[in-house]
């Protein structure tokens, strides 16, 4: 018999969905562990508290204290050690109710099944990520965010797979899958077949990025659709946020999809019970896995979920990006040019560290204020293009040592010499920059590989500097963020104004700010230890003196 095709099941189902067809301006903890418990699972609570570092204006939060709910069903099979997760985040207005009820169903048809050989925990999470994270942390027992949290009081085995869900109405048109988790990480390609298997197999229309699957491979359409739907992917993996509860399960080695429920597509019409179907399928085929998946790709580019681009295909575009900086520096160093001679008398020993100290002002102080963090960020940022002016008349006047022998006084008196010490010194850590972040997260390194190397190639202080200035403006890290938030929206058919490009460009930056200290996310450091430095130390050669 499968799922929900007694009519008893099937109204039991429309009377959790009825109990729960309001947005959830609190989670009803007693209700949830009387409904768990009366269905036969282990049922527990955590309870948890993270003080965020700035009050986030999005949701409306600062001090934030909630509950986590979680019920087990134990395998009847066998022991306790291995574990299958199937959580469902809310929090205050949130819209997925009818995700818990749908949950709870699954609870209560999973109990009366025999065949389980894995333990099955049903977590419903509070604040959305803030409590996923709370639940992770204590089930591994670390601590990495500073999250303060109960102990959890039950436990089941190692965990191999989760799958997050969210629905917003009891009818969808479509289930869209998301990969994209935390730092650019991706679930094993084995996981997404086979969500997409199950959703053929009944009939159920999975989308990817919000985009219907290409039907015509032979015109131009379907590969311009394909375009669009790798672009949405690349731009989503390189922000490295976790886009969606799966991404948090992701950094502790554990395989996890999340499935939304989205009703752009009229034309299709779905009930709960055709998703609850691909659900069990699902969980029933990831219930006889014998090790943890790892047959396929953990690095790989979707453009349709019948199609995907492995690694050996899209590293070579990254490497030839980086094959320019390479030559760069390999003529630099022919010319006779050493990186040694960055700290000489006429290339201002100043500089380096000048430019490091502005990345570290702009990585630190915009939290100690814990107000106008936005503004702090941009006023840092601003102030650093005056640090080519600042070190030049720092620097202005050094005389060289006596004991300097002849060819480095001729060599250091030559007027190029300086400036492309300096310049081969940040090609050299733009390179290494590049090349570590490509590895990671290929995504953010190909944007930005794309708009740093060629103007890394192109500066110096001879040429046309207004055209230069301009050029490295626009392929700053800033404006990089800038675009591609204004790209993203024109994917999603969605375009913005200026005003509104401007607005969400501002929340972009405080949130990635406040996702890196809640969620550890490592853009905003990477780009204000890393590649700010980097960029003004070429802004530093081209307004060279």
């Amino acid at each position: 018999m499968g799922l929900l095709s007694d009519p008893v099941r099937r109204r039991a189902l429309a009377r959790i969905v009825l109990r729960l067809n309001a947005p959830l301006w609190a989670l009803p903890v007693a209700w949830l562990e009387r409904t768990m418990q009366s269905v036969g699972l282990e049922v527990y609570t955590q309870s948890f508290s993270r003080k965020l570092p700035f009050p986030d204006e999005t949701h409306e939060r600062y001090m934030v204290l909630g509950t986590n709910v979680y019920g087990i069903l134990r395998a009847p099979r066998a022991a306790s050690t291995e574990s299958l997760v199937l959580t469902v985040p809310c929090g205050p207005g949130s819209t997925n109710s009818q995700a818990v009820g749908l949950m709870l169903a699954l609870a209560a048809h999973f109990r009366g099944q025999i065949y389980w050989a894995k333990d099955i925990i049903f977590l419903v999470t509070e604040h959305d990520l803030l409590g996923t994270e709370a639940w992770l942390e204590a089930y591994h027992d670390v601590n990495v965010t500073g999250i303060q949290s109960s102990p959890l009081q039950g436990r089941a085995g190692a965990i191999q797979a989760a799958v997050a869900l969210e629905l917003s109405s009891d009818v969808v048109t479509s289930l869209d899958v998301t990969v994209e988790g935390l730092n650019g990480q991706l679930p094993n390609l084995d996981l997404l077949n086979l969500f997409q298997t199950f959703c053929q197999k009944g009939g159920l229309l999975c989308t990817l990025q919000g985009k219907l699957q290409p039907q015509d491979w032979t015109s131009l359409d379907g590969p311009l659709q394909s375009l669009q739907t790798l672009l949405l992917m690349v731009l989503r993996q390189a922000s490295g946020r976790p886009h969606g509860p799966h991404g948090l399960f992701l950094r502790y080695r554990v395989e996890a999809l999340t499935l939304r429920g989205i009703n752009s597509f009229r034309q299709y019409k779905y009930d709960l019970v055709a998703v609850g179907r691909a659900l069990e399928g699902m969980f029933r085929k990831l219930n006889h896995l014998l090790e943890r998946l790892h047959q396929s790709f953990f690095f790989y580019l979707l453009p349709a979920l019948s199609r995907f681009v492995s690694i050996g295909l899209y590293m070579p575009a990254a490497g030839f990006l980086l094959l320019v900086l390479g030559l760069k520096i390999s003529s630099l160093h022919e010319a006779g040019v050493n990186p040694e001679e960055a700290g000489g008398p006429s290339n201002p020993a100043p500089t380096l560290p000048a430019a490091q100290a502005m990345g570290l002002a702009l990585y630190i102080l915009p939290v100690l204020g814990q107000h106008a963090v936005v503004l702090t960020l941009l006023a840092i940022y601003v102030a650093g293009l005056a640090l080519p002016h600042n070190t030049h008349r720092h620097s202005s006047g050094p005389e060289l040592p006596l004991n300097l022998p002849p060819c480095r006084v001729m060599s250091s008196q030559a007027p190029d010499r300086g400036w492309m010490a300096l310049k081969l010194v940040a090609l050299i850590y733009l390179a290494l920059q590049l090349g570590c972040i490509s590895l990671t997260n290929f995504s953010l390194g190909f944007l930005l590989a794309a708009t740093m190397v060629p103007a890394a190639a192109l500066i110096n202080p001879h040429g046309p500097r207004s055209l230069y200035a301009i050029l490295l403006v626009l392929t700053s890290p800033a404006a990089t963020l800038l675009g591609s938030l204004f790209l993203w929206r024109e994917l999603q058919e969605m375009p913005l104004s200026l005003s509104e490009g401007w607005q969400l460009f501002l929340a972009a930056l405080a949130q990635g700010v406040l996702e890196h200290h809640t969620y550890s996310a490592l853009l905003f450091p990477l780009l204000t230890l890393g590649l700010y430095p980097c960029w003004l130390l070429f802004w530093n050669v081209l307004f060279w003196k």
